[in-house]
């Protein structure tokens, strides 16, 4: 059902800065500028790129969207570490242990430079 999710940027370098850094410890690759202009993530057949709007208009972030990543806890304390050290902000609580709801997760976000909201989640036994 998944097929690729696309995030708007108001600087795309500054975007490639954030995300290579991100996105490599997971184990991801760089990302590939297309000749339009976007960057093109792939891993694991999934696709995550980031563009400057058709439009023309300012990229703007969702309010009350969240992208989420699968990854290890380890992976998510140095995504989030690289996330800050690369121009994101770091938000809610620390990276830790979330209960409720009957689950128990291991969470990190952040908001990468242009505002986005993105989360590092692992589902724990």
């Amino acid at each position: 059902m998944f097929s690729h999710m696309m995030v708007g940027s108001n600087d795309i370098a500054r975007s490639k800065t954030f995300y290579d850094a991100t996105f490599a410890t997971m184990g991801g690759n760089p990302g590939i500028e297309d000749p339009k202009g976007r960057l093109i993530y792939m891993h694991n057949g999934s696709m995550f790129l980031v563009t400057p709007p058709i439009n023309g208009e300012p990229a703007t972030h969702g309010n009350g969207c969240t992208i989420g990543f699968a990854m290890t806890p380890e992976q998510a304390d140095a995504w989030h570490a690289a996330g800050v050290a690369n121009g994101g902000t770091a938000i809610e609580d620390p990276p830790g242990v979330r209960e409720g709801g009957g689950m128990k997760l291991y969470l990190a976000y952040l908001r990468d430079p242009d505002g986005n909201k993105l989360c590092a989640l692992h589902r724990m036994p």
